[in-house]
């Protein structure tokens, strides 16, 4: 019982510190000096600027990457937009137990992810795009299939053991 709750606690750890990666790699990218910038000139027009460059159309971002695949950092984008989201699919069921739920591990991600780019929409450290919200959300259900994945095997595994004694 004891290791159970201190792994339990541990995941714990490890989820907040990811949680923390991922806002430094997409909303804190830029270095330190550069953010002082962007802040410094925020006024009413850095939110509709951030309207004027963001992207609402579904696909727009991922048909372009796809389209200029040759010129863009397009694998990057696409794929790394996917991965970042992938541990997050995979811990969150061990940290919450309601996480264990496909829908609420979804929604959770969906929160997550939408109130990044809102953050990135409002204060012009990054650009809103609906796309990143698909492809992250993505990232986070191959997690939850890892992790689905994973569990069957342990329990495979456990009743394998038992089963030998």
């Amino acid at each position: 019982m004891y290791d159970k709750l201190f792994c339990r606690k541990n995941l714990r750890i490890i989820f907040f510190f990811y949680l923390l990666v991922v806002i430094k790699v997409i909303i804190f990218k830029y270095p330190l000096w550069q953010l002082r910038e962007i802040a410094a000139g925020w006024e009413k027009d850095v939110i509709l600027e951030g309207l004027d460059t963001a992207n609402f159309t579904l696909f727009k971002t991922i048909r372009m990457y796809i389209d200029y695949s040759d010129r863009l950092n397009s694998f990057e984008n696409l794929v790394g937009n996917i991965v970042v989201f992938i541990p997050f699919g995979f811990l969150l069921p061990y940290v919450i137990r309601w996480g264990r739920n496909f829908f609420v591990m979804l929604l959770h991600a969906f929160i997550f992810v939408v109130g990044i780019e809102v953050f990135q929409l409002f204060s012009a450290f990054g650009a809103f795009d609906v796309d990143d919200i698909l492809l992250n959300c993505f990232g986070a259900v191959i997690g939850y299939v890892f992790y689905l994945g994973f569990e069957g095997f342990r329990k495979r595994s456990y009743r394998n053991r038992t089963e030998m004694r």
